[in-house]
């Protein structure tokens, strides 16, 4: 048997992700485009309905509150996905509410002064006012590091083996959010988790006039058909009987978020009231604002390749950091209760459907605006049950982790410092995070536990992120370990052509600013 050829075992590295419909400029059918747009607000919809479903109560708030937070989340995210997508990076990223920032919020919420407030609802007010002042001074970190083009000349650093582990973890980092959210009602969560991958993979062929409808709208398909068996099991009492947070988790009634929704609801800047501040709040959120920044450029790569166009140069990427810095000022005015960051599962679903325009991702940002304030139909959407959207998350998040493994593809993993590089970025970025889960869950207290809350907040949120992890230490090495004489390696050869917007002609049909304004803002 005659030895095979090179090209028969190897494939070569593309700059560009093959196979996509629709790249980041071409666009659908209008009607085809609209239906996307839809399915991108309803997976959306997860993390809008989840953050305040957990925050709320612990400040307070009633089912009313709860909605109302959940409106002003949409809407904000709306309005960033919009500003993002026309002069920020001007990849298809929706942008919704962040997990990382959690840990100073739930900080703020436990300040001893709001604690003692007795009245629910004026305490819910108080908590709200001072996360609003937190974020809007943490904001001026992305939009100082953004504008002033600082994150771009820190973009130098990174290189396609620095920044593999790191994108690959923006994905694996939220595998909480996966099946173990699947397990809390395996009678719906695992449907979905089959179905959906049946219809956007097995059945992808599947085409109505020359549409692949199955692959195309799998999601929003799979979600109307798991959902209507789920309002089935809850008409029929089929957990009448069972635990409380089982029924929480698995009933289609338990949100109460239709009853409690207004018909017609404009949010408005300062509607909890003025924000007040505190320094020991604002630098603690500063943290979770670096973090949010770290997550989102891993985010912002990985939709550049499922969007098929190239990395996005430096100071397009400082660009958006600066643009996604003005959407957390707008989270802090508005009143969200969370900043901002890029939607991962959005990302994936770029894959997932091969279309990675951006009109559709503007086309969702109308829908979340919209229906956030008709909130008696947001309302009917945002009362699906989490259960399916953690199915819908083991597909999406393990898609935009596979991405980032795909940079690997313009290194030489044939090296020992790669490999090691590689691994010791991916396990730290994973057990450092889990050391810290375990380790608050055990002492009820986090393992950075000194008298200046702030500090503690601040080491706490760094290293509960699984992408910063990854980030300081793939970073770190890829920039100290033999680096002279490895660029090759590195695969900076590639990466450096990408840069400046110069650099590759590909640059200007993606990247250039609508309207013409690249007259006032010249590229760099």
């Amino acid at each position: 048997m005659a030895a095979p050829k090179p090209e028969e075992i190897s494939h070569p590295p593309m700059d560009q992700l093959q196979g996509l419909e629709y790249c980041i400029d071409s666009n659908p059918s209008w009607a085809e485009a609209i239906a996307l747009g839809f399915q991108h607000y309803i997976l959306a919809l997860g993390t809008a309905v989840m953050i305040p479903t957990f925050l709320v109560p612990l400040m307070g708030g009633n089912d009313d509150d709860k909605v109302r937070v959940v409106q002003t989340l949409l809407f904000v995210g709306g309005v960033n996905t919009l500003l993002q997508t026309l002069f920020g990076t001007r990849l298809p990223t929706v942008i919704g509410g962040s997990w990382a920032f959690m840990v100073p919020i739930i900080s703020i919420i436990h300040d001893p002064s709001l604690q003692r407030i007795t009245d629910p609802h004026a305490r819910f007010e108080s908590s709200m006012r001072a996360i609003q002042g937190a974020l809007i001074v943490a904001s001026s970190v992305q939009i100082i590091l953004g504008y002033s083009q600082l994150w771009a000349i820190c973009s130098r650093f990174f290189s396609p083996l620095g920044m593999a582990p790191v994108i690959s973890l923006v994905g694996f980092g939220l595998l909480d959010r996966g099946f173990p959210v699947v397990g809390r009602c395996v009678e719906i969560g695992i449907p979905m988790l089959i179905l959906f991958i049946a219809f956007s993979q097995y059945l992808k062929h599947f085409q109505t006039r020359d549409i692949p409808v199955l692959e195309r709208f799998g999601l929003l398909l799979s979600v109307m058909v798991i959902w209507a068996y789920a309002h089935l099991l809850t008409a029929s009492g089929a957990y009448k009987h069972h635990h409380e947070l089982t029924q929480m988790h698995c009933r289609t009634d338990k949100a109460n978020l239709i009853s409690s929704a207004p018909w017609v609801k404009i949010p408005y800047p300062l509607q909890w009231g003025a924000p007040t501040f505190d320094a020991g709040h604002a630098f603690g959120m500063m943290a979770a604002v670096l973090v949010s920044m770290i997550e989102s450029t891993g985010a912002y790569k990985a939709a550049s390749r499922l969007a098929s166009a190239t990395p996005p140069p430096a100071h397009v990427l400082s660009r958006g950091i600066g643009w996604q810095g003005i959407g957390i000022l707008l989270d802090g005015m508005f009143g969200t209760a969370t900043g901002s960051t890029v939607s991962v599962e959005n990302i994936g679903l770029l894959g997932s459907t091969r279309v990675g325009s951006r009109r559709v991702i503007q086309i969702s940002a109308g829908f979340m605006i919209f229906f956030a304030i008709l909130g008696k139909f947001g309302a009917l959407f945002a009362s699906i049950p989490f259960t399916i959207f953690a199915a819908i998350y083991c597909v999406m998040f393990g898609l935009v982790a596979s991405v980032g493994l795909s940079f690997l593809q313009f290194t030489d993993m044939n090296s020992m410092r790669n490999l090691f590089i590689v691994g010791v970025s991916l396990f730290l970025g994973l057990s450092i995070p889990e050391y810290f889960r375990e380790y608050t869950s055990a002492a009820l207290h986090s393992p950075a536990h000194t008298k200046a809350g702030w500090f503690n907040d601040l080491l706490n949120t760094i290293f509960l992120s699984s992408p910063t992890v990854a980030f300081l230490v793939s970073v770190f090495l890829d920039n100290t370990l033999d680096y002279k004489d490895s660029a090759k390696e590195r695969g900076m050869p590639w990466w450096a052509k990408f840069r400046t917007f110069k650099g590759d002609s590909r640059n200007e049909e993606f990247y250039t600013l609508p309207f013409n304004l690249n007259r006032f803002f010249p590229p760099s």
